[in-house]
């Protein structure tokens, strides 16, 4: 991997974060991604840098019923420091059981819930970043997680965005009521439910999040592209942490930019094109190991990192396509040695937004979910039967 040096920048002094029992010497988190933060990836990306990687999302529900999906998702390497895991819920009963699950039977070193999730089949539940508009709902949740989890000093966090959308508006209120509950940190998408990815990140709103909890860590989320973002972000905004999610797709590096970047260095990752091939074939193998061998599902799952892994580089339309449907291991090594792999790095074009960023859209919400902040007596009958069946969002 080549490493380029870019013109230096004072060193950022920023502590180690302090989650409970848990030192992260390099304040950045690598978000939970359906589908992308397998053990497969999180070894990629720790490989390169410090951090803490936290494991896809997985439903409480499928948990607390050992699905073997769940138990997968939830599964972490050996050497893996900290065991970090995402829950999804709606129901304070079920995220309850699944804390406990994961503390009794020592399965986390760290927890986190997903009050940020904007994908349709969650809201439309109440779920994600539709919930903290709830206020009696989302209390007992986290605090129902943190009492659970407080009997094994596992720490407990929450991920959420600024609300449904401009009109409601919920990350002050629920960051408060978080915190009260005795989270461990707060972290903020700067953006709403009905942006989905669209448009720009809110930083000014993730400041007033910082400002609004001077005792406990926040943690920035949104638009950090590179190690340049993500010191800009913790300078503006005066964050405790950064939490990166697309700008790592392709990208695993990132966390060593990332590294270098808060301590002082001027170092960048700058691969050329044989480098990024030789990291996706090693993904793939990862991959197969992450899936127990099954080759043919691994390929099938590599498949979406294609476009990341190669945005901005001089790669032909027939190849893209043919690597989007590779099937087989030796069919990657094959079309992957058809590149001209001695293409150096393409600079800005390889940079900058990934991803599908979607378009602002009116979120999918339970029946009247909006006329009040608190739960009528139809919404906590259905909310108890809420729970996905599946793991993922």
């Amino acid at each position: 991997m080549t490493v380029v040096a870019t013109p230096p920048a004072p060193k950022l002094e920023l502590p180690p974060l302090k989650l409970g029992p848990i030192t992260v010497d390099t304040p950045v988190i690598l978000a939970p991604m359906a589908g992308i933060t397998n053990s497969a990836f999180r070894r990629l990306c720790r490989e390169y840098g410090g951090g803490m990687y936290v494991a896809e999302m997985v439903t409480s529900r499928a948990l607390v019923e050992r699905t073997p999906e769940s138990l997968r998702i939830i599964s972490h390497d050996d050497d893996e420091k900290v065991r970090s895991v995402q829950l999804y819920g709606v129901d304070p009963v079920t995220v309850g059981q699944a804390v406990r699950m994961l503390v009794e039977e020592d399965r986390a070193d760290h927890i986190d819930l997903n009050f940020g999730c904007p994908v349709p089949k969650v809201t439309r539940r109440g779920g994600g970043s539709a919930l903290p508009w709830k206020i009696d709902l989302f209390t007992s949740i986290v605090q129902t997680a943190v009492r659970e989890a407080s009997k094994g000093n596992v720490p407990l966090t929450i991920k959420m965005r600024k609300g449904i959308d401009e009109d409601h508006l919920t990350y002050l209120d629920a960051g408060r009521i978080a915190r009260d509950a005795g989270v461990a940190a707060v972290a903020l998408h700067g953006r709403t439910a009905a942006q989905f990815y669209s448009g720009q990140a809110d930083w000014t709103a993730i400041a007033r999040l910082r400002e609004a909890l001077p005792d406990i860590p926040v943690l920035g989320n949104g638009d950090i592209w590179s190690a340049e973002d993500a010191v800009r972000m913790v300078r503006e905004t005066g964050v405790d942490g950064v939490v990166i999610g697309r700008g790592c797709q392709g990208r695993p590096w990132l966390f060593g930019d990332l590294m270098a970047a808060f301590e002082g260095s001027d170092e960048r990752h700058k691969p050329a094109l044989r480098q990024v091939a030789e990291g996706v074939y090693r993904h793939a193998q990862l991959m197969i190991e992450t899936f127990g061998g099954d080759e043919g599902k691994a390929l099938r799952e590599i498949r979406k990192h294609m476009a990341w892994y190669f945005k901005g580089y001089v790669v032909g339309s027939e190849l893209r396509t043919r690597l989007a449907m590779v099937a087989t291991l030796e069919g990657l090594r094959e079309t992957l040695d058809e590149l001209d792999l001695d293409s150096p790095y393409p600079g800005v074009d390889a940079e900058g937004p990934r991803g599908r960023a979607g378009s602002p859209k009116k979120p999918a919400l339970p029946k009247d979910w909006l006329d009040s902040r608190a739960l009528n007596d139809a919404q906590s009958r259905d909310i108890s039967a809420a729970e996905l069946d599946v793991s993922g969002g």
